[in-house]
């Protein structure tokens, strides 16, 4: 190669440089690209991270060619995977960049005063000498720049750092995470998302069901997709990869996610005629989901399309390493499988940091520092140093560090979370569970899990009803996975099911932490099937259960657990479960409809529960009592609702409150005041969204329709109870079996079907059904009139539910414009315009640009 004519300024092939051409299509990384432009831009130094196989070589890579112009004595690979020691590492870099003298002073002599970018590839297991060097290299000039991809930063002056995240993956609404050790996929087989066989589907409105909500949202916008891919059918695509006005005739919007779209594509190439449709579009998305949307363990999972369905690749990523073993031929051996790019970081760990890799597997969903020194205070590890190889593990993108939003925890305006909290991409996990398995340290690891999960519910349960009430929800919603996986470990591991009936029982408090009752009960009905033993443990399961499967609208399932309950509770003594058992027994009879007796076995529940010091307990009985009140019109009902209300509010409990704004709202309802009643029931239900009670929600928009109906608003009242059933069929709860509401609500149609005839009544209802549950909740709370999420002929007031931004951003989709365009036109990221997007179809109840546009149209034609 020759040096640049510096006189005439021409540049010859040395300027540019030794960048490899791609060999195939490049996929994705549109937000990353921008940011990492602009960090190199601003600095000098820019150093991509992230876990083996995520894609930083080739991200690197992309970045180089495309800022090639900007550095006009070119862009230089430094490929370090051969190197094993740091002696070499200067003479490796010479030979790369052609400096003919390989020590460090001519190198820095060949750089000065040059334009040049050098990457240097695959820094982690050099880092020392590598961060001397590229402090050396930096200084011989202002024109040098140098891209660096490692597992760990490399700690120079003037360094900036951009970790490469996974490709996007779809989200899973509603599913519910396999347990670590579990079968595959199996908390995630029922249509109805929910654990255990599927729920018969409840009954609609007299002309037929209604139909199930049609989800808007995803997890990972398709940021980048060119297209799709080839393997990708997008009907109605925009120009640049988002669903365009005529979107909706092809896949559902996820399958353009960038992990999807790279699965495609490199599937192609081995299975030409293979397609991403309607048909394979959920297998797909699981699949990119459970390799964590790594880009090599996608395209490894792509080359196995040759002999395999993409079903049966999920049938056997149990045993991912052996699975994932036929990489490419000519890419370095460690990234050829699965287990050798594993095997890697994990060599370039220390063993201290080995060992809490392999000890932290035992996590599922993520923990805190807390859970950590708790859990994992192996031989090598003290207590206390749990916290510094914690950090050197997120140095090395081992492990992933994120920080908590209240607002999405459930917290109030101004209330911080739980801090930091830190988890594995799955891959990761399951090789540290196999490495403790052959350590033989698997089963102690798992009881010191147990343990800490334990306690944790313990603690809720004791601490529920006060002013940290709502802290307890977002900190049990946050370690469901964690609670799954200990409950998994103590019904396969012999002799440990008391613990799930200890674990499961005490989860009565925070019902919201499952998904559904459906979930508990799935639990609790194991756990007693599990471990018979006539103790106290069975005795309070049996509640509890019980409880649970009322909730679900099934008392025939209730009354032998009742029936168990009160026996074995008076057998042994045992006043609690007692208590318990009178409790759930006039639960049932308030939920028959039978409110006389309710109230009697409510009263006696009561006095028990307060004789026993059991404020929480004791306050739900009050809550049921009074519930029963208002139902059968008793005197003292207004005094019952009252009491329920004072006592949450002087506890500061505020999804207590929730409650007692509620049965308040009814009981004024009884009486007349309907405004007050209505204004209540929104207030209730702004709760109930903050804490994700979808039971809860569920009451409150029947509560809603039944006041609305009654002053004259009759197409609203129709769409809230459909959007009611809507939520009630998502819980899997069954409203024919809450006789208590049940009632209520068939006068409500009774009167609704007269005033709107069966068609207007029927299509109210349908309308009101397809919502999602954020869309329903905003229309509850707002005045305008519900839009249908499929007809064009639109009422006004579309943009109520939407803030100013997002009107514009609706009005730009109205015009046709894409994401792309949008972002140009506001002069935002396109990224945001993307958020703006789907958070206008999230809120309208919408599932594609096409309805956007037809409400839009509609809306300035009125």
């Amino acid at each position: 190669m020759t040096e640049p004519d510096m006189a005439t300024g021409a540049t010859t092939r040395r300027a540019t440089g030794n960048l490899p051409v791609e060999l195939t299509s490049f996929v994705g990384r549109r937000q990353e690209l921008t940011e990492a432009r602009r960090l190199l831009c601003a600095g000098r130094l820019l150093t991509l991270t992230g876990v083996g196989g995520v894609g930083k070589t080739r991200l690197a890579l992309r970045l180089a060619a495309e800022t090639a112009r900007s550095f006009p004595d070119g862009s230089w690979l430094a490929d370090l995977a051969p190197l094993a020691a740091g002696e070499l590492l200067g003479e490796t870099v010479a030979q790369a960049i052609g400096c003919p003298r390989n020590d460090l002073e001519g190198l820095r002599e060949h750089l000065r005063g040059r334009r040049t970018l050098l990457v240097l590839d695959n820094c982690e297991h050099l880092l020392p000498e590598c961060a001397a060097l590229v402090g050396e290299l930096l200084a011989a000039g202002p024109g040098v720049r140098i891209l660096a991809t490692s597992r760990q930063p490399l700690h120079v002056a003037g360094e900036s750092v951009l970790e490469v995240p996974p490709l996007t993956v779809p989200g899973a609404p509603g599913a519910v995470p396999a347990a670590p050790g579990a079968a595959p996929e199996a908390l995630e087989t029922a249509p109805d998302g929910l654990p255990g066989p599927a729920l018969a589907p409840v009954a609609g409105p007299a002309s037929g069901a209604a139909p199930e909500p049609a989800s808007g949202t995803r997890s990972g916008a398709a940021s980048g997709a060119a297209s799709g891919g080839p393997g990708v059918v997008a009907a109605g695509a925009g120009t640049d990869g988002e669903a365009g006005p005529g979107a909706g005739l092809g896949p559902a919007p996820e399958v353009l996610s960038e992990a999807v779209s790279l699965f495609a594509d490199r599937v192609t190439a081995v299975v030409p005629d293979f397609t991403v449709d309607a048909g394979n579009s959920v297998a797909v998305t699981r699949l990119c989901r459970r390799l964590d949307g790594i880009p090599l363990a996608i395209e490894l999972a792509a080359v196995r399309m040759r002999v395999l369905s993409v079903e049966q690749i999920l049938d056997r990523l149990n045993d991912r390493f052996r699975l994932l073993t036929q990489g490419s031929r000519v890419a370095i051996p460690r990234q050829r499988t699965l287990r050798a790019l594993v095997d890697w970081s994990y060599d370039l760990c220390t063993p201290r940091e080995r060992a809490l890799w392999r000890e932290l597997s035992v996590f599922s969903g993520g923990w805190d520092l807390e859970a950590a020194q708790r859990v994992c205070a192996p031989d090598e590890i003290a207590g206390a140093a749990v916290s510094d190889v914690l950090t050197e593990l997120v140095d090395k993108s081992i492990v992933l560090r994120r920080e908590q939003d209240p607002a999405l925890a459930g917290l109030p305006p101004g209330e911080h979370g739980y801090g930091a909290r830190y988890d594995m991409l799955e891959t990761l996990r399951q090789y540290g569970e196999e490495r403790l398995a052959e350590s033989g340290r698997r089963t102690a690891l798992r009881l010191r899990h147990r343990d800490w999960c334990r306690e944790l519910a313990e603690r809720a349960e004791a601490e529920w009803f006060g002013e940290h009430q709502m802290r307890w929800l977002a900190r049990l919603r946050l370690e469901q996975a964690n609670v799954r996986a200990a409950l998994e470990f103590c019904l396969s591991e012999p002799g440990q099911a008391w613990a799930a009936l200890e674990i499961g029982a005490a989860m009565w408090s925070h019902r919201l932490s499952w998904t559904s009752p459906s979930e508990g009960h799935h639990w609790l009905e194991r756990a007693l099937a599990a471990e018979t033993a006539p103790g106290s443990a069975r005795a309070k399961a049996l509640w509890v259960d019980a409880w649970l499967v009322l909730l679900r609208g099934d008392a025939a399932a209730a009354r032998p657990l009742l029936e168990e309950c009160r026996a074995l509770s008076e057998r042994l003594g045992d006043e609690a479960d007692l208590a318990g058992a009178v409790h759930i027994t006039g639960f049932a009879a308030l939920l028959a409809g039978a409110f006389p007796r309710a109230f009697t076995l409510l009263e006696e529940a009561l006095e028990r529960r307060r004789a026993l010091g059991h404020r929480g307990h004791a306050w739900v009985t009050l809550l049921q009592l009074a519930m029963a009140a208002v139902f059968m019109n008793a005197p003292r009902s207004s005094a019952l609702c009252e009491e329920v209300l004072e006592t949450a509010r002087r506890e500061r409990a505020e999804w207590s409150v929730s409650y007692g704004l509620w049965i308040v709202a009814l009981d004024r309802w009884r009486l007349g005041d309907a405004p007050a009643a209505a204004a209540m029931m929104r207030d209730a239900i702004r709760v109930k969204v903050r804490c994700h009670d979808h039971l809860g929600l569920a009451q409150c928009l029947e509560g809603l329709a039944w006041i609305l109906a009654g002053e004259g608003a009759r197409p609203r009242a129709a769409e809230l109870l459909g959007a009611a059933h809507m939520v009630w069929r998502s819980i899997g709860t069954s409203l024919s079996g809450l006789g208590h509401l049940a009632g209520l609500h068939d006068r409500c149609e009774q009167l609704l079907r007269r005033g709107l005839g069966d068609e207007g009544f029927t299509a109210g209802f349908l309308r009101g059904s397809e919502l999602t549950l954020d869309a329903a909740a905003a229309y509850a709370l707002e005045d305008g009139l519900l839009l249908d999420a499929g007809d064009a002929e639109q009422e006004p007031g579309v943009a109520a539910v939407l803030t100013r931004r997002e009107r514009e951003i609706a009005e730009l989709v109205a015009r046709g414009l894409s994401n792309r365009q949008i972002a140009e036109t506001l002069v935002i990221a396109q990224r945001t315009a993307e958020n703006h997007v789907e958070n206008v179809l999230r809120k309208l109840g919408f599932t594609s640009r096409a309805q956007i546009v037809r409400a839009w149209n509609t809306r300035q034609a009125g």
